[in-house]
């Protein structure tokens, strides 16, 4: 099935684009979008079509930081339905746990994670699609909303202690230093933000116990007439988890709510695939991100994708790409030095 969001995804962007003066129909149609769609933002548009417009626009204006000049003028209102529900949560855990929930009424591609580790919290994203190549601009848009987000439940004042991107930093910082107001950290090993967990309790006064059970009531009906892709859910989970050590189908399954064996079998009512098989996907396609940043060792892409010795994560490369690492990487760089 392929993933769709609310084309609220793109809100802001034709503000964006116009100060670049980017001819937005021409991206628009090249992407197969049109105005139309862009008007109403709760019609479903593919993921992928949105990601193309983004990286497309960026690439054509020259501007590294579209997706996260679009975040910057996002609105508590531009989650739709979810809205509501959100504004009345109690706390901004609360908040979180239903961003996770009904995630997908928003975004089929957004994956999420949250992580307690001791004092500190790690709100994982990644945005998964079958767009070819790891976009830049949609994981700095999914932060940035993320980000204003939660300041909007936790007031102008708040102050994540760092925000994360796993690609490498743009080469003006002015845009990421006015919206985040924290250090930034590019080459990480996750995209996402790293806060206090006591942020996760501070209350919400704004909070509405009664209004917060109608919205949920309603959500959960869309929820029931809403196609659901067990396969899309597993491949979020991978790739949120295996760059964790924690992506084994036990855990996967349990997250899921099922037991090895029907996991195992609902994928392959649902996508006639196996579990061994996305990993593999998802693998490749993360070895390629992890690959193309110089600030990675071929010892830790091994170690972020699962391989607890080098030797197997090179076994494993050669088989999916036909050379060692160490070829690709010197191959692909070169080719990038002749191409630029």
């Amino acid at each position: 099935m392929t993933a769709q969001a609310r084309a609220a995804v793109l809100t802001n962007y034709l503000e964006v684009a116009r100060q670049y003066r980017l001819n937005t129909r021409v991206l628009m149609a090249q992407a197969g979008l049109t105005q139309a769609m862009l008007n109403d933002p709760d019609q479903r548009i593919p993921v992928e079509a949105a990601i193309r417009l983004m990286e497309d626009s960026a690439r054509e204006s020259g501007c590294e930081t579209l997706g996260l000049r679009m975040a910057e003028l996002r609105q508590l209102s531009d989650f739709g339905e979810v809205s509501l529900l959100l504004s009345h949560q109690h706390s901004l855990r609360d908040a979180l746990q239903v961003i996770v929930q009904y995630r997908h009424l928003m975004n089929d591609s957004l994956a999420i994670y949250i992580e307690e580790a001791g004092k500190t919290v790690l709100i994982r994203e990644e945005v998964v699609s079958e767009y070819p190549s790891h976009s830049r601009q949609a994981i700095e848009l999914a932060i940035g909303v993320m980000y204003r987000f939660c300041a909007a439940l936790l007031g102008a004042h708040w102050h994540p202690i760092s925000v994360n991107f796993s690609h490498e930093a743009p080469t003006d910082l002015s845009v990421h230093r006015r919206m985040f107001a924290c250090p930034l950290e590019f080459g990480s090993e996750f995209n996402g933000i790293v806060c206090p967990s006591t942020n996760l309790d501070t209350a919400n006064p704004l909070a509405n116990a009664a209004m917060a059970r109608h919205a949920q009531r309603y959500l959960d009906s869309l929820q029931g007439s809403s196609e659901h892709s067990l396969t899309l859910d597993v491949r979020k989970a991978i790739y949120l988890l295996l760059p964790m050590g924690r992506a084994t189908i036990e855990q996967i399954a349990q997250a899921q709510g099922m037991n090895v064996r029907t996991l195992q079998r609902r994928l392959e009512e649902d996508g006639g695939t196996t579990f061994s098989e996305l990993i593999n996907s998802v693998r490749r396609e993360l070895v390629i991100r992890y690959m193309e940043n110089p600030g990675y060792s071929l010892a830790r892409i091994a170690d972020m994708l699962g391989y607890s010795l080098p030797s197997s994560f090179t076994r494993w490369f050669i088989s999916q790409f036909g050379m060692p690492p160490a070829t690709w990487r010197e191959q692909h760089q070169v080719g990038s030095r002749k191409g630029g």
